[in-house]
């Protein structure tokens, strides 16, 4: 009971679902690509969806880790690279959905740009869970 009641223990569970369901997107909508696939692109549709606002609990729970583990001490470092790649990701994903959103409302197809923001995304997402590796002691220091 002590490991889930530990000031950092939220963060660490809750931010599996932001990048599952991001790259789960993200792979959805590369599979969507042809005629007659619109099935898989409204599966990456709600995935991003489910993405973007599933990063809010994380963000939150990332920043109580910090304020309850370090008292609020001015970050630097690897905690600092990672909390600032976490906005990064976050936004990326708000906006790789909101990107999808909008083709949806306007019935447009979507853009092609849209591919170099998911694989931005996903570089991200990588870089931040890898700094968060090495934070947790899971992952070997770069």
């Amino acid at each position: 009971m002590d490991v889930l009641l530990a000031k950092h223990a939220q963060h660490v569970v809750l931010i599996h679902f932001p990048i599952a369901l991001f790259v789960l997107g993200v792979a959805f909508d590369l599979a969507s690509r042809g005629p007659r696939r619109h099935v898989l692109a409204d599966v990456a549709y709600y995935n991003l969806a489910a993405a973007a606002w599933s990063t809010i609990p994380t963000l939150v729970t990332g920043l109580l880790a910090w304020k309850l583990q370090l008292g609020g001490r001015r970050l630097h470092g690897v905690l600092l690279r990672h909390l600032v790649l976490g906005c990064a990701s976050s936004l990326t994903i708000a906006l790789t959905w909101w990107v999808h959103s909008r083709a949806r409302r306007r019935a447009e197809p979507l853009p092609r740009h849209r591919w170099a923001l998911e694989l931005l995304g996903i570089g991200l997402v990588a870089l931040t869970g890898h700094l968060g590796g090495v934070l947790s002691g899971v992952n070997v220091p770069i």
